[in-house]
């Protein structure tokens, strides 16, 4: 009609774009409403999921639980073998930094703890079935942490981490850096990523800075080897049979399995998982300050750090 299109041409063109922005305002401001209320409703989702799961494991007998045990000696291929006290010892010092970060009660899923001392240099996987138990290992084998001497090299920083979506984990592509190492490994394992913390730094005049803080595997041929002794920029590097091992069965997947179960697409999750019901989700790294090297975490053989290649500790 002429009289509207005079009325709209009459309008001032300040007030044509004032009402347009005014309308992406109210548009955006609706698209964050939905967003939010999506998210609310995911994080519900999640929370009953891992309620669920938690009932689950408690309802079973936890002896079966030491079925990953077997598992662990079936398909991880650098293993450690600790004695009976040095197990124990281990276990006390788990629960000791558990509670000191207001878990002591936490039972019923199994747990990973790293020993980052120079001398030790091995990660342990424990479980017990409920919290008037000791801590009960299933396995350990060598792996590397911080080499501190270098910029941007940190110590691997100790405490009690949650391995949690909101930090979600990715997979190795399998390429080389500038000095020909696969960093992260094989291509197809799995990164597992605890978020940013606060590392000390092993350089210049030390301190605090924020690091990102990983545990994943490393050059199969040229890095592997070493595992044993201190060679990575703060991340904690494992075996690759370990890497894939604590990927099939879950084994710190509890959060992501409750993810997925709550209908969420978790791509990262491995299709043919074999998850078994204790799934966990802290990793706790201590330095037992040992002085002298245990017999039971030998380091590599001479004629392997002879070959130790000079940019060995330019990957995480």
């Amino acid at each position: 009609m002429a009289g509207s299109a005079v009325a709209a041409s009459a309008m001032p063109a300040g007030a044509s774009a004032a009402s347009a922005a005014s309308a992406t305002a109210a548009s955006t401001a609706s698209a964050a409403s939905a967003a939010s209320v999506a998210s609310a409703a995911s994080a519900a989702a999640q929370a009953s999921a891992a309620k669920r799961n938690a009932e689950i494991a408690a309802s079973l007998d936890p002896r079966g639980a030491w079925r990953l045990a077997d598992l662990f000696a079936r398909e991880v291929t650098r293993r450690l073998t600790v004695p009976d006290d040095a197990q124990r010892a281990y276990g006390a010092r788990l629960q000791q930094q558990l509670a000191s970060h207001g878990l002591s009660g936490l039972a019923k899923q199994y747990v990973v703890l790293v020993d980052r001392a120079p001398n030790v240099q091995a990660l342990f996987i424990y479980f017990r079935g409920n919290p008037s138990e000791s801590w009960r290992m299933l396995g350990a084998t060598p792996v590397a942490t911080g080499l501190p001497g270098r910029y941007e090299h940190f110590l691997t920083p100790l405490g009690v981490f949650e391995h949690s979506p909101r930090n979600m984990d990715f997979r190795a592509e399998g390429t080389t850096n500038e000095n020909g190492i696969r960093g992260y490994g094989a291509r197809g394992l799995r990164i597992f990523d605890f978020g940013w913390t606060n590392g000390e730094r092993g350089w210049g005049k030390g301190g605090v800075s924020p690091m990102r803080f990983q545990m994943h595997a490393t050059d199969p041929d040229k890095l592997e080897p070493l595992l044993g002794i201190r060679h990575s920029k703060g991340c904690v590097r494992i075996p690759g049979s370990l890497d894939a091992f604590l990927d099939r069965h879950g084994v710190l997947d509890a959060d992501y399995e409750a993810l997925a179960d709550s209908g969420d697409v978790v791509r990262v999750l491995l299709p043919e998982r074999e998850v078994l019901p204790w799934a966990g989700r802290y990793l706790v790294v201590i330095d037992s300050g040992s002085p002298t090297r245990p017999a039971w975490a030998p380091p590599p053989r001479a004629e392997v750090r002879a070959k130790m290649p000079d940019a060995a500790d330019t990957a995480d």
